[in-house]
């Protein structure tokens, strides 16, 4: 039985990005009142509306949110070029890099942080994620190992490894995995997780 994970930390903030991107290009704009069709009593006076009355019949749709995405990937790409040592312009490009299906391009930037900071979990998980999309299931292990090298008992590394094993068929080294987290502390989100998946084993 193939073991479908849940995901490691760091995916919230792609997951965010991602479904914000969707929701906004299958919108369909035709659904979205204009701001000119609005009465003045229902739209607010203040600068941003203001400006919404000036744009007319201008409402957002999928070309002004690529536009907008491409913009905003441009930015970021800009600002790691002028600051190769900014880890959160470097961490936000990534994970657009990696919201964009761009992930072998996000890999060198999500490492670029960790030679700055080895011990940053959350840089090793979205490595993780990746690696485990691409079904490099060695190199996911790694990473999560990495986290256990600085946090031995950080319960998201050995979830994670868990759901390696598992997606691997080798159940006995997930439920070793998995009871480990559980021994840790038995009350966090990560051990209900855990809890459920041992379950379905």
């Amino acid at each position: 039985m193939k073991f479908k994970p849940v995901y490691l930390y760091g995916i919230i903030a792609i997951a965010a990005i991602a479904i914000l991107i969707i929701v906004a290009i299958n919108q369909n704009s035709n659904s979205v009142q204009s701001p000119s069709a609005m009465n003045n009593e229902q739209m607010p006076d203040d600068d941003v509306h203001k400006q919404l009355m000036n744009q007319g019949s201008s409402t957002p749709g999928k070309q002004n949110v690529s536009e907008e995405y491409k913009r905003k990937l441009a930015d970021l790409e800009n600002t790691v070029k002028e600051n190769p040592s900014d880890t959160i312009a470097l961490r936000q490009y990534a994970d657009y890099l990696t919201a964009s299906h761009k992930m072998d391009e996000a890999i060198p930037y999500y490492n670029k942080i960790l030679e700055l900071n080895p011990k940053r979990a959350d840089i090793h998980f979205s490595l993780a994620i990746i690696y485990f999309n691409k079904q490099n299931f060695k190199q996911c292990k790694n990473e999560n190992t990495e986290v256990l090298k600085f946090d031995p008992e950080n319960q998201m590394a050995l979830y994670n490894l868990g759901a390696v094993a598992a997606t691997q068929e080798k159940k006995e080294e997930a439920k070793e995995y998995w009871n480990k987290v559980i021994s840790i502390d038995s009350h966090t989100e990560t051990a209900n997780l855990a809890r459920e998946s041992l379950s379905k084993l």
